[in-house]
């Protein structure tokens, strides 16, 4: 009995291991701020010579780095909080909701939401700059992408719906 309880505690105690990889993505948390006030400083720069298009591919373009940066986030904090410690609600009154109790389930679907709407926003970029591209098969594959995504999340969700239903009964 006592190896075995040794191995369990050596088992539980491996879950600190997944703690470099929030710090790995917390510098990539960082890697992506840096990139959006550059692109950001590079867009004011060149506003004057630009087009209507070309403002909005760029708007779009920050706008994919801070939902990326937001599903870092999520990440971060639903592996932390699921394999690391459990952060009580009541100790973090200026968390918002969503950073805490985020269940395997809602992980799923807010990593695919936030996945679809990422490439849904490039579709859209790639459909704004039409005129400057005449790769329409990359188009096709911009817009199919987030739409697979989108079935994905259906397919999860009826999933999980049918799960907890029969769970239930």
């Amino acid at each position: 009995m006592r190896s075995e309880d040794t191995f369990q505690k050596l088992i539980f105690f491996c879950r600190w291991l997944v703690a470099p990889f929030f710090v790995g993505l917390l510098v990539a948390l960082i890697l992506l701020l840096y990139r959006f006030f550059a692109d950001l400083f590079a867009l004011a720069i060149r506003l004057s010579s630009l087009g209507w298009h070309e403002l909005i591919v760029g708007v779009l373009n920050l706008i994919d780095i801070a939902l990326t940066a937001n599903l870092i986030l999520i990440v971060i904090f639903s592996g932390y909080e699921n394999f690391i410690r459990k952060v009580k609600a009541d100790e973090q009154h200026d968390w918002p909701a969503g950073l805490i109790d985020v269940d395997f389930n809602a992980l799923k679907q807010r990593l695919l939401g936030s996945i679809a709407v990422i490439a849904a926003v490039d579709a859209l970029a790639w459909y704004l700059d039409l005129e400057q591209t005449t790769e329409t098969a990359k188009l096709v594959w911009a817009i199919a992408f987030p739409l697979m995504f989108v079935v994905a999340m259906l397919m999860l969700a009826i999933a999980d719906r049918l799960t907890r239903d029969k769970d239930t009964q």
